[in-house]
């Protein structure tokens, strides 16, 4: 741990508890590490308007990688790198009459545009910043987006879903289940470890000066890319098997990376559950 300078996070499953806030241990851990001069970066599947108050509890500026790695912002929120998915390519999809039991949603850069009120999903926003807007898709003209996601009770049936739009987009999309039940679909360019790159490059570290926390698909490139990636005990067993060499740390309810590093970088006793 002699040569790590930076400590990235996914938020959702990882930093977030269930209350989808950031605990008020998990802020102390992260301003001391912050005053020993670690670089700390989130990266998150989450919008940035919708990232940004769940991370200024932390109460000191960072990097803020969101919606996968299509937007980067400085830690004095200038917005550092930014693409989307070109509105033919979305209209491609959407033409493919998607059964409307499953949610659709578009994020664009104000509003997230959503084919129906999803109770779940507007949960995961303690204030609205973000706010959703119901339309009807064969209404739109421009679907021009940050990000294509889809969501349903079902994992095959999203699975299933995955494979009809890759089907003919594959080297359109880039895609990832941040959760069992969440499909999302980026530019092809867009990931988060992709993302991570540019903002290590800026600071003039590697990937070998870093250790990454995740619990998703979304985050499996960076945990392989990092000098250390470590996988939330919450995460799906279907990752932890995929990525058996990584090792398993505490749940995000028990504020598993703040634990972590608290009892590897800080020489704090770890907190019992």
């Amino acid at each position: 741990m002699d040569n790590i300078k930076v400590i990235i996070t996914d938020l959702d499953g990882t930093l977030l508890n269930k209350e989808h806030q950031i605990s008020a241990y998990s802020q102390k851990i992260f301003k001391e590490l912050h005053d020993k001069n670690y670089l700390i970066v989130v990266a998150t599947g989450r919008h940035h308007l919708d990232a940004m108050p769940l991370v200024a509890s932390l109460d000191f500026p960072i990097y803020l990688i969101t919606s996968n790695g299509a937007r980067i912002h400085a830690p004095n929120k200038e917005l550092l790198f930014s693409v989307d998915i070109a509105s033919e390519a979305i209209k491609s999809v959407l033409d493919l009459e998607i059964d409307p039991e499953f949610t659709t949603v578009l994020f664009k850069e104000e509003v997230w545009q959503t084919n129906k009120t999803n109770e779940k999903l507007n949960n995961f926003q303690k204030e609205l910043n973000y706010p959703p807007e119901v339309v009807d898709f064969k209404k739109v003209e421009d679907f021009t987006a940050i990000k294509m996601f889809f969501t349903h009770e079902s994992h095959a049936k999203l699975v299933d879903l995955r494979d009809q739009i890759l089907s003919s987009n594959e080297h359109v999309f880039s895609h990832a289940f941040s959760l069992p039940h969440c499909l999302e679909f980026m530019d092809k360019a867009v990931d988060k470890s992709v993302a991570i790159t540019k903002v290590l490059d800026r600071e003039n570290l590697n990937f070998e000066n870093a250790i990454s926390f995740g619990d998703g698909y979304n985050d499996e490139k960076m945990l392989l890319a990092t000098a250390q990636g470590f996988i939330m005990g919450n995460a799906p067993d279907s990752l932890k098997n995929k990525l058996p060499q990584l090792q398993i740390i505490d749940t995000n309810e028990f504020d598993g990376v703040a634990k972590f590093l608290a009892a590897s970088f800080l020489g704090c006793e770890v907190l019992k559950n």
